[in-house]
């Protein structure tokens, strides 16, 4: 596996090479999909945020840590999962190349996390840490209409996600997921899958054998 940065780099100290400003203006372009920003503000906006590579398989969060990054997904794919007492995992959420992710319940409550995340594939984020947020938020009352936005759409997401596990058969929860996730699929084991779809590895295999 080939060695990845691993230390934190600053916007600032990014800005000399084009290839390096990709990720942010990434960011810059999902964020003002929401609000109007002029320099000043983007200036602003990216001093907050930072770059990390993230390994395939690499833990970016862990149960019982602090919590006090939200991700932007600039490269790569991404899990959160949570333990029972058996320590059977269930999958919560993937996040995509453009996506967010984090503990959200302990990110805003300041709470150690209760779930993990981990890169799926090699992979790339934009953090920002929950201060900075603060301080965002708070000198640039703008902002407030993107994270609103974002926490707008996260709740929508999960009571659809609901009402899915409740109202779909196996096979079309599982269906769904393709037509969601195709560039993944081939990514995640079945076990990862079944824990999402909230069915047994066994009964997955046989929906996969079924539709060959």
């Amino acid at each position: 596996m080939l060695k990845r940065e691993k230390e934190h780099i600053n916007y600032v100290l990014l800005n000399d090479t084009n290839n390096a400003v990709m990720p942010f203006a990434n960011l810059l372009k999902n964020i003002q999909k929401h609000v109007n920003l002029n320099a000043e503000e983007e200036a602003y906006l990216l001093s907050l945020f930072s770059e990390k590579a993230v390994d395939k398989k690499e833990m970016l969060l862990h149960e019982g840590q602090p919590c006090h990054y939200f991700y932007f997904v600039y490269k790569g794919a991404l899990r959160s999962y949570c333990l029972d007492k058996q320590g059977k995992e269930s999958t919560i959420m993937f996040a995509l190349q453009n996506w967010w992710i984090t503990d959200m319940f302990c990110f805003l409550n300041d709470k150690p996390a209760i779930m993990f995340i981990e890169a799926l594939q090699d992979s790339v984020v934009l953090q920002i840490h929950k201060k900075s947020l603060d301080n965002l938020l708070l000198k640039y009352p703008k902002f407030e209409k993107w994270f609103r936005v974002l926490m707008q759409n996260a709740y929508t997401r999960e009571q659809l996600r609901v009402i899915d596990n409740l109202t779909l058969s196996a096979e079309e929860k599982y269906d769904k997921f393709l037509a969601k996730y195709p560039l993944i699929v081939n990514e995640i084991t079945q076990k990862q899958l079944a824990s999402y779809l909230g069915i047994t590895p066994e009964f997955l295999s046989v929906i996969r054998k079924n539709k060959l």
